[in-house]
């Protein structure tokens, strides 16, 4: 599905949406409206082809509550998107968003066929071979559990864990975990791959897994919206920065980097962040390639 959002000029944004499916809405029903504009020397960084279609293609994988995910309408809303549209507003051009697997994004912005990638991507130097980033955000892991119980993230062993399938607590915190525990002598962790957030969320709920890991702002989402039947396990740990991942060499970097840093200067950053309760993991200064493992 192709979804434009955003335009150029001037915009305005607020965590408006309400998704009955998912039960996802704003952290709180009061949102603050930010007006975006054009930032002419920095709409003229950008390359010639996006200049020349007024365009950003954004790909995109949802749903990621409150990060990305869908309203009742089938539009694509969340703190990630009005984050991205309040970029695209101080380029003067239009975030095309364009669904996709996970897994798939970088790739295809390899292949040209997104110009960025928005779906919660941590910055990694592993990642950073391949793709560049700009840095936006930053996130821990943080874990959850049904209310009343007594996991702990850091002997978690024979317990059964969902994750979403490629994330950082899938591929490398969670697989980390079980190791440790195999080489302790322990019972390997059950770790329990579901291709959506919702899903993983889901089985929590519903006592098929002991434990969930996800990213510390998507967790506190899961918690807020299935009022007492979760809580957090532990702590948040492990906190890295979420990067818009362009190709590898791609001015593109630069550029979306000076409009996320106009935004967090001018304060609309910090606005649209705390309009989605999210304003813990707000940054002071964005860098391009920022990885911290």
């Amino acid at each position: 599905m192709l979804l434009a959002v955003g335009g150029a000029g001037a915009l305005l944004l607020s965590g408006c949406a309400q998704n009955t499916e998912e039960g996802a809405s704003p952290a709180t029903d009061e949102t603050t409206a930010v007006e975006v504009t054009k930032v002419d020397e920095i709409a003229a960084t950008l390359p010639e082809k996006n200049l020349s279609s007024g365009t950003l293609v954004v790909g995109v994988n949802v749903p990621y509550s409150p990060n990305e995910f869908k309203d009742s309408s089938g539009k694509i809303v969340g703190f990630d998107v009005d984050l991205m549209n309040a970029v695209a507003g101080v380029l003067g051009v239009t975030a095309q968003y364009e669904e996709a697997d996970f897994d798939r994004i970088i790739p295809s912005i390899q292949g040209g066929t997104y110009d960025v990638g928005m779906s919660s991507f941590t910055d990694t130097r592993e990642r950073e071979q391949t793709v560049d980033f700009a840095t936006y955000f930053n996130a821990g892991t943080q874990w959850a559990q049904q209310t009343g119980g007594s996991v702990d993230p850091t002997d978690a062993c024979g317990l059964k864990v969902a994750v979403q399938t490629t994330t950082i607590q899938d591929q490398e915190e969670v697989p980390a975990k079980s190791e440790a525990c195999v080489a302790a002598g322990k019972p390997a962790i059950q770790i329990e791959k579901y291709d959506s957030q919702d899903d993983a969320v889901n089985a929590l709920v519903l006592g098929r897994v002991d434990a969930m890991s996800a990213d510390s702002p998507v967790t506190a989402y899961a918690i807020k919206q299935t009022g007492d039947k979760l809580e957090a396990a532990g702590d948040v740990f492990d906190s890295a920065p979420y990067g818009y991942p362009v190709a590898k060499g791609s001015p593109l970097a630069a550029t979306l980097q000076q409009a996320v840093q106009h935004l967090i200067d001018n304060g609309q950053y910090q606005t649209i962040a705390e309009n989605w309760g999210v304003e813990a993991g707000v940054i002071e200064e964005s860098q391009i390639n920022g990885a911290v493992n």
